[in-house]
């Protein structure tokens, strides 16, 4: 069948694109002012705020992506210049939008800035990995080189392994600690723990819902002129709800109380959390304090108090 060319001599099936990535590049460029201003905003209610300002990523670079492509397609039919370089820019900002989505997922499902405040040097390592290693075969398989299809797949499969693994295993540990916690009538950490669990079940559903949606993707192996704007208004309404709901669910915002505490590193066993118990003193107090079984002492993450000399100190019972 021969292709219908409409605007200077480009495929008319092309037509709508322009329209579509601007409509999209105004969707994700505000969604993209907005997590920047809210996690400024917020950036005193959490311990860390990493994840966040991490996550803050992914809109930016996809808002970079659709302004190539409007730029692209719209000097396509009305300048009659079709630049090889803005469509190699829409190339590598793509490949890199789905290579810091994964990278976020996998900081997400090991649990950074949720139950604990940084990644062991073998999770840095693991997750650094998989993610040079799925930019590099997206490469490859963008530009059809032989076999890079079933080495994409692979990485796939793999990375979405590592994904569900760790939500399960941060479930597990949550749920012990919520048993635990209700077990010995302490409810002082019963909702930071609640909120956590909450976040890391609407997280893994989610995830499920992604990995669907690659599936789709990529067995829709159509490359077709045909309806390439449906295709591609279907896919990017997908990918703007994902990204929606993951971000709400990790916004950053006024947690629990507590939500903050967190080891520096998770343990190497699962280890639930002791019971805890807080009472006030000034540093010349805590500094005179001796026990056996009260020796651990934290600042309390308040922001009146940062720049104050005499910090109050929280001491948490030791769990032996």
């Amino acid at each position: 069948m021969e292709e219908s060319h409409g605007i200077n001599g480009v495929d008319d099936s092309y037509r709508h694109l322009p329209i579509l990535y601007l409509t999209f590049l105004s969707i994700w460029s505000l969604s993209a002012c907005s997590w920047t201003v809210n996690t400024f905003k917020n950036r005193n209610f959490q311990q860390t705020n990493s994840l966040q300002w991490i996550l803050a990523s992914v809109p930016l670079i996809k808002a970079l992506q659709l302004t190539l492509s409007f730029l692209f397609w719209h000097s396509c039919f009305h300048h009659q210049i079709c630049s090889l370089w803005m469509s190699f820019g829409v190339y590598v900002t793509g490949v890199l939008f789905q290579t810091a989505s994964f990278v976020s997922f996998l900081l997400i499902s090991h649990g950074y800035c949720i139950t604990c405040e940084r990644l062991s040097l073998t999770e840095r390592r693991t997750t650094a990995s998989l993610g040079c290693v799925f930019y590099l075969t997206l490469v490859g398989y963008r530009a059809s080189v032989p076999y890079f299809a079933v080495l994409l797949i692979l990485n796939y499969m793999i990375s979405f392994y590592v994904i569900f693994h760790h939500i399960s295993q941060n479930l597990s540990v949550l749920r012990e600690q919520l048993s635990f916690i209700e077990d010995e009538n302490v409810q002082a950490m019963h909702d930071a723990v609640y909120a956590k669990y909450i976040m890391f079940k609407k997280f893994q559903g989610a995830m499920q819902i992604v990995a669907m949606a690659e599936t789709v993707i990529y067995m829709n192996m159509d490359n077709s002129s045909q309806n390439y704007w449906l295709r591609l208004l279907i896919r990017e309404w997908a990918q703007f709800c994902i990204f929606l709901y993951i971000g709400w669910t990790f916004r950053s915002q006024d947690m629990a109380p507590r939500f903050s505490v967190m080891p520096t590193l998770k343990p190497k066993d699962n280890t639930i959390i002791p019971p805890i118990y807080s009472m006030e003193m000034d540093a010349k107090t805590f500094k005179e304090f001796r026990s056996h079984e009260w020796n651990i002492g934290v600042p309390m993450p308040h922001s009146n108090y940062e720049r104050q000399k005499d910090s109050v100190l929280v001491i948490i019972q030791h769990p032996r």
